[in-house]
């Protein structure tokens, strides 16, 4: 699993700029997804073979606001859930007695168990170097200068942040029969009550208290003669400003698990579907290439609300509710078009047998492979009545062939003249094309566009 960095110090010491500079131009997680809030507290990054997100924090210990004891609870939260703390200095002021209380708090908070980065930022210039010293009287170990702004020291605090990862689970990768089925949600919307009726067991603790679930929970099963490493997550609570009782690195975990997995169940609560929280881990879901299968939980409250409705005679009917749930998150997420939806109840176990059934049958198309041969001639003639994208000079795209580059997910490569004319809405024609020619039923499908040298 991608480990978690969490940048941590007073404010004003730069905090922000280190985050963008680790970060890049992926400082948003769900980005390009229609109808998807774009989130800068967290991005992900990658060094050295190790992927892992960073997690930008509030300032504490500086001038005191009506927002400072959330800020604190904020963080105290981000320490408990990361694997690797950035303790940020603002190199032109030394250390501090802010910063010495935050290292008081960063070793309470982590019960000593953290390893811990003191990064002294602003250090522009080589002739501050020697300011790097101070930071040890902090009693922390590793130690580097560095300055966001322009660079300096950001590969060496890399290359620390990398030693100090903890190992993935390679023993995971390897079992290539196994699939691997991430639970994912906002709390309380019956993640664990799930789990537990897929196994049959009572692994996972089934409580109303939102957020009980607090880290992943692996669940190896054999169903219909299929090997599952099933992973319960952390929910995901609805974060308001610095509000330091909602779990919200506990979402950043969310993530990471899906990274493990190969198919993500999307459970959402069918009195309330397509919240801002279920658009982003179904965004997060697309980007990372996972099969996808959107379950709407709770189904028996519904029903009881139509059975009651029919017997006073509304039209309101339990199938109406479920036709109008379907055009509800179809228009909400129609990133998500191609996801199937399964109406399920955790608690008396209705549609959990379609759930795995439409797993598997994802994972199947998740595998598909559409020969070269086949595939030219269909999208040929596919093609030759499309109008085209062209530029303002008026030359037009040209596909001369396409091939088939992968699976899991479906990933396809087409040769062009110019691979700057396949805009957005052409690249949506081709892969609803695609569809067409193969049942992709819930997976992503990639394509790329790749073009030939002196072709005008």
């Amino acid at each position: 699993m991608a480990g978690i960095v969490a940048i941590i110090g007073r404010p004003n010491a730069g905090k922000s700029s280190l985050f963008n500079r680790l970060t890049g131009t992926k400082d948003a997680i769900v980005d390009d997804m229609p109808g998807v809030t774009r989130d800068r507290l967290y991005g992900e990054c990658e060094h050295r073979g190790k992927n892992f997100y960073v997690i930008d924090t509030g300032g504490i210990f500086g001038t005191d606001t009506e927002f400072s004891a959330g800020i604190k609870n904020h963080v105290d939260e981000a320490v408990k859930e990361c694997d690797v703390i950035i303790f940020l200095l603002d190199g032109r002021d030394g250390v501090t007695s802010s910063d010495e209380e935050i290292a008081d708090f960063i070793r309470k908070a982590s019960g000593n168990d953290k390893p811990v980065i003191v990064a002294m930022n602003k250090l522009d210039d080589p002739k501050h170097d020697d300011f790097i010293n101070d930071a040890y009287a902090l009693g922390f170990e590793n130690v580097v200068g560095l300055s966001a702004l322009h660079k300096r020291g950001i590969d060496d605090l890399l290359d620390l942040v990398a030693d100090l990862l903890p190992e993935a689970e390679e023993e995971i990768e390897d079992d290539s029969d196994e699939l691997r089925l991430v639970i994912a949600g906002k709390p309380n919307v019956g993640k664990s009550s799930l789990l537990n009726k897929i196994t049959n067991s009572e692994r996972s603790l089934v409580s109303p208290i939102a957020g009980t679930t607090r880290d992943p929970v692996d669940m190896k099963i054999n169903i219909e003669g299929q090997d599952f490493r099933i992973i319960d997550t952390a929910g995901l609570r609805k974060r308001s400003k610095f509000d330091g009782d909602l779990e919200y690195y506990s979402f950043v975990r969310t993530l990471a698990a899906v990274d493990r997995a190969d198919i993500a169940l999307l459970l959402m609560d069918a009195r309330e579907p397509c919240t801002d929280q279920d658009k982003k881990i179904a965004a997060h879901v697309v980007q990372k290439g996972k099969g996808l299968v959107i379950v709407l939980n709770k189904w028996d409250l519904i029903q009881q609300v139509g059975s009651r409705n029919e017997e006073v005679g509304s039209k309101n009917k339990t199938t109406n509710i479920a036709d109008e749930l379907i055009k509800k998150i179809r228009d909400e997420m129609p990133f998500l078009s191609y996801a199937p939806i399964v109406f399920a109840s955790a608690l008396n176990g209705r549609g959990v047998s379609k759930i795995i059934q439409t797993v598997l049958t994802v994972n199947e198309n998740r595998q598909k492979r559409i020969p070269t041969n086949l595939l030219n001639r269909l999208m040929r003639d596919v093609l030759a009545f499309d109008r085209l994208p062209s530029d303002k000079k008026g030359r037009a795209l040209k596909v001369y062939y396409c091939s088939q580059a992968d699976a899991l997910p479906p990933t396809f490569i087409f040769f062009v003249n110019k691979p700057e004319l396949a805009n957005s809405s052409f690249e949506n024609h081709v892969k609803n094309k695609l569809r067409e020619l193969e049942d992709f039923t819930g997976t992503p499908v990639r394509t790329f566009w790749r073009g030939k040298d002196n072709d005008n």
